[in-house]
C-alpha cells in the first residue's frame, strides 16, 4: 500500500529544498500509520551542510516527547541533495538506522520516499493526498 503524503507537505518539502539549497536541508516528517501529514524543518547542523546533514539533536528530541504527550508521531525525516539524485547516497546508507524509518529525499524538483531496514533502503512508493 502506497504511503500517502499530503500535498502540503509536498509543496513544503520542494519549498525547503529550494530554500536552502545549495545547503542540504532537513527535518522530520510527522503523521500517523502510513501518512505523512506534516514536515518539521530543523537546522542542518554539519559542518559540511553543502554535502551531508545533521538533525539538530534538541529539534529530534522536542518531536519524539511531542509524539509521546498525543502529538503527530515522528514518521521519519527528509534531507535533500542539491547537486545530486533522489535515492540515497552511499553515506544515507552507511549511517542511516535500519529502524524502518521512513525517508524523504528531495534533488532536482523531485521527491522520493525509502525505508531503511535491515536490507539497507527499500523505495515506497506514495500517493499525493488532498491536504
Amino acid at each position: 500500500m502506497p504511503i500517502q503524503v499530503s500535498s502540503d507537505v509536498v509543496a513544503s518539502l520542494l519549498a525547503e529544498a529550494e530554500r536552502t539549497h545549495p545547503l542540504e536541508c532537513c527535518g522530520i516528517l510527522l503523521g500517523e500509520g502510513d501518512a505523512i501529514a506534516a514536515i518539521r524543518p530543523v537546522d542542518n547542523v554539519h559542518p559540511q551542510s553543502e554535502r551531508h546533514f545533521e538533525i539538530d539533536p534538541q529539534a529530534l528530541i522536542d518531536a519524539l516527547r511531542a509524539a509521546r504527550s498525543g502529538g503527530p508521531q515522528v514518521l521519519g525525516y527528509y534531507h535533500s541533495h542539491p547537486n545530486g539524485l533522489p535515492r540515497p547516497s552511499a553515506t544515507d546508507r552507511s549511517l542511516a538506522a535500519s529502524d524502518g524509518a521512513i525517508w524523504a529525499i528531495i534533488a532536482a524538483g523531485r521527491i522520493t520516499l525509502w525505508r531503511s531496514g535491515d536490507a539497507g533502503f527499500a523505495a515506497l512508493p506514495y500517493e499525493v493526498a488532498p491536504r
